[in-house]
This record gives C-alpha cells, structure tokens and sequence, in this order.
C-alpha cells in the first residue's frame, strides 16, 4: 500500500470533515443538530471504505479521483457553481436547523438516507465499471470506451447517480430551503455533461458509435 497516497487521502478525507461539518454546524449555532450528524455519517462512513478498497485493489483510480483541476473555461465555470451552491444548501440546513425553516421530520431524513445511500451504490457500481473515471474531463492515454453494466444503459451514469446523491442530500439534513437550492445541481451536471461528451466525440475512439449504440444520457427511456 502506498503510505504516501494514503497520508494524503486521508488529508483530505479529514479536512473534508472539518470543512463540510463547519458549514453545516457553524449556521446552524449548534452541535446537537441530529439530521446533520446523520447526513455526515451517510456522507463520510461510505467514502471511507471506498478510499480504503481503492487504496488497496486500485490506487491509480484513488489518485486520479484525489487530484484533478479543470483547466478549460466551462469546467471551470461548471466547478465555481457546484461549489457556490453546494456552500450555500449546506448553510441553508444548518441555517434552517436554526430557525425552523420549513423542516422536515427525522422520518423523512432516514428515508432520504435510503436514497442518498442507493446513490453512493450505484456511484462505487460506476467506479468498478470504469477505471478511468477522473475528477476532470479529459481523454486519457490509453482510455477505452465503457459500454457494459450501467454505461450499457445510460451513458453517464455517475452523473445520475450524484444527481440522485446530491438531491436526497438536502432532505437527509430535513431542510427543504436547500433542497430548493440543490435542483440547480442537475442543471449544472448537465452543462458539464454536454463539454464533455464533445470531448469525447473529438478525442475518444469510438464514442461516437457508442451514442448510437446507448441512446440515454442519465435517464433510460427520458434523455
């Protein structure tokens, strides 16, 4: 195992902690706010596990998912306002945590915790199917297209599954005010999805005739 690899994974795994935790904590004025707990314990407890496995079975993959910065000008863009609302729906629970926005009861939560975690499935189904899934877009020396599994069915099906990660997300922290925030997340996903497809199309062998092939970007049957 790669000590190196693993120092910095686990740097990052904890600031992540600490960063996520202090949005959400901090506006909300308290500590003893349980659905946020419960949102953070979905979110971290997973990512751990797939680090470790990762980190053991493929660390070239856990490399290319810890580093990656955009450098063209619409993923940049993309990135700024994931980040932007991202920031935003998570100081908008703990925020309605605070002053009882529009909340939901902790039944909901766990239901949307259901959701959250069929999300991080299908997204660790993803990472086993395609080993050159990278944190940026870009056509990798050597890279195949994918066209079993769920890329067999729909063409970007990470991105389906973060959308569906990423829209339980708000309703686990029970805040209806960041789940309104978060719907900007699929417009956003699709934006990046589009540059990257042309990507592809230029710079990928055979992606063009896989479009013909799997008809459906995130959605079977829909789009």
């Amino acid at each position: 195992m790669d000590k190196k690899l693993m120092t910095s994974a686990l740097t990052k795994y904890l600031l992540g902690f600490v960063l996520l935790g202090g949005m959400i904590f901090l506006p909300a004025g308290t500590l003893k706010f349980a659905q946020g707990w419960l949102f953070m314990a979905v979110l971290f407890v997973p990512m751990l596990i797939m680090g470790v496995v990762m980190a053991v079975k493929s660390p070239e993959l856990l490399q290319k998912r810890l580093n990656g910065k955009e450098e063209k000008g619409t993923q940049k863009a993309v990135v700024a306002a994931s980040g932007l609302m991202f920031a935003a729906a998570f100081a908008a629970a703990g925020l309605s945590y605070r002053f009882g926005w529009l909340r939901l009861p902790m039944g909901a939560s766990i239901a949307a915790s259901v959701v959250f975690l069929a999300g991080y499935g299908m997204y660790a189904e993803v990472l086993r199917e395609n080993a050159y899934l990278s944190r940026t877009v870009e056509v990798q020396r050597g890279q195949k297209v994918i066209d079993t599994g769920l890329y067999g069915v729909i063409r970007h099906p990470m991105y389906t599954a973060t959308i569906l990660m990423f829209l339980a997300a708000p309703l686990v922290m029970g805040s209806v005010v960041s789940f309104i925030i978060c719907l900007a997340y699929p417009v956003i996903i699709t934006a990046r999805l589009k540059n990257e497809e042309k990507v592809l199309e230029e710079g990928l062998e055979g992606y063009r005739e896989y479009k013909k092939k799997v008809r459906y970007r995130l959605l079977p049957f829909i789009w």
